[in-house]
């Protein structure tokens, strides 16, 4: 799965132990940003939610600061 530069670093912010945390982590967070994170957050968690398990376990996410 391809992961953008900022969805990447949004996943690095809320990563957890697993892929389903993570999803959660972030959806609770949801209603606290603005709506461009939002849009950003949607489009990574529906990401999140077509991977596998063993997928998220395997992929390398790295915080970029640009």
């Amino acid at each position: 799965m391809y992961f953008t530069v900022e969805e990447e670093n949004l996943i690095c912010m809320y990563h957890n132990a697993d892929r389903r945390r993570t999803i959660g982590r972030i959806t609770a967070a949801l209603p606290d940003m603005d709506e461009g994170m939002q849009t950003l957050a949607q489009q990574t968690l529906s990401k999140l939610e077509r991977m596998t398990d063993a997928d998220y376990d395997n992929q390398k996410f790295n915080f970029t600061d640009e």
